[in-house]
């Protein structure tokens, strides 16, 4: 059918469009703020990158990505997500060489092959935020405020912070043998994904959805109590940072986010109302993955918001701005002779930085005076014969009803006098 799109995809039509501008508005003021500067990856890059750097063994690269080979034989992969895409960017560019941290974000389409749901599509837009090079705690709670104060300037309230710590791999392998010794009787229980799992990577049976195997897992052991000595120290130290903050959160043992690339803090953001798919933020500590796509070991840190379910949340609390396409002034030239006329007046309106329309259609006055009521304008310049052979208009104030034959050389002037009072 070509008159619809690809399942899991949805069209962004005028209307909605205003909603999507007003949220990626309050990214750039909040990133601004925090000094974070934006990047524009391409849409697809080489599949090597997403294979080692997000983990073979995660739902998004088994099951979810969108790769195919070009014609030059070479294998590439839409972008899942994009943190693998800001690290390449920083190592080929050498963004290393200057100020450290690197902080970025950025705003722009990812794409999953992923069951459609509501706020979740094959085509979904991320706001994302990646800092590296710092190594503290310190990186970790700016982060998470930043996220946080988005939301806020947002208006968005009933939010859940949640946080972990998914250790290091110093002291992540103990719990890798606590994990698999829990599951070991369990393993026929499981679903098939997470059987496969339980040698390959046993801490993502916890990231599980499924029912049984979500049941099964109660009890498990928790990695905040598998922690190395530097671990711990380390969310030690964000809670007590996000604590001086006045920022609220809770700890979630079984929070390990669903990409491998994660270490130490992990952290999610939820909105309860949105049901069972209620996170809006995920992020954490990608210490491992400079090294892991080229670089010298270098930590960073990172979180992705979904648009999406952003602007889902906003409905749901009635958050979203009233959005109007008014316009200042709406041409309506009588009959073919006063086309050009129309045309040269619009175009000045315009390059005084006035909105303005006029009528393509040769419609008849009353229609055209429905058609500007609908925009609508807060003016309309009439060009009939008579104005046409005098050069004037007759500009009528479609609030107040009053109507004046003026010069047409003064238009522009008057509009404008008219916006200021």
């Amino acid at each position: 059918m070509l008159t619809t799109g690809p399942r899991g995809t949805k069209d962004i039509l005028p209307g909605s469009s205003e909603n999507w501008q007003y949220v990626e508005k309050i990214i750039r003021q909040v990133c601004r703020k925090f000094t974070y500067q934006e990047i524009r990856t391409p849409i697809f890059e080489h599949t090597e990158l997403f294979l080692r750097g997000i983990g073979e063994t995660t739902d998004i690269v088994e099951k979810e990505m969108y790769t195919f080979i070009d014609r030059g034989k070479r294998s590439v992969t839409l972008r899942p997500e994009n943190t693998a895409a800001a690290v390449r960017s920083y190592l080929e560019h050498k963004m290393y060489g200057g100020p450290q941290p690197t902080k970025l974000f950025y705003i722009g389409p990812m794409f999953r092959y992923d069951r459609p749901q509501a706020g979740r599509y094959r085509q979904f837009h991320q706001f994302g935020i990646e800092a590296i090079g710092a190594p503290g705690p310190a990186i970790d709670a700016e982060i998470i405020s930043l996220a946080v104060e988005f939301f806020y300037k947002l208006g968005l309230s009933d939010l859940k912070l949640l946080i972990n710590s998914v250790g290091c791999p110093q002291c992540r392998p103990i719990y890798r043998a606590k994990l698999q010794e829990f599951f070991r009787d369990k393993i026929s229980y499981l679903c098939s994904d997470c059987q496969s799992r339980f040698d390959r990577n046993p801490m993502r049976i916890l990231d599980c959805k499924n029912e049984t195997c979500v049941t099964h897992s109660q009890g498990a052991p928790h990695m905040v109590d598998c922690l190395c000595e530097e671990c711990s120290r380390h969310f030690a130290g964000l809670k007590e940072l996000l604590t001086a903050a006045g920022i609220q959160y809770a700890l979630n043992p079984r929070l390990v986010r669903g990409l491998d690339y994660y270490t130490k803090t992990a952290f999610e953001i939820q909105y309860s109302p949105l049901g069972a798919q209620s996170a809006v933020c995920g992020g954490g500590r990608y210490d491992g993955l400079v090294a892991e796509c080229g670089g010298q070991p270098t930590p960073g840190i990172g979180f992705a918001i979904g648009i999406e379910r952003v602007l889902l949340a906003l409905e749901k609390q009635d958050l979203l701005p009233t959005t109007e396409n008014e316009i200042d002034v709406f041409v309506a030239p009588l009959g073919d002779a006063s086309q050009a006329m129309a045309f040269q007046i619009v175009t000045e309106l315009r390059r005084a930085g006035i909105a303005a329309d006029m009528d393509y259609m040769n419609r008849s006055l009353k229609a055209q005076m429905k058609y500007a009521n609908k925009y609508p304008a807060k003016y309309v310049a009439l060009i009939g014969e008579n104005e046409l052979a005098e050069k004037k208009v007759m500009l009528k104030n479609m609030e107040t009803g009053s109507q004046e034959l003026i010069n047409k050389a003064e238009l522009v002037h008057m509009i404008s006098e008219g916006m200021e009072k």
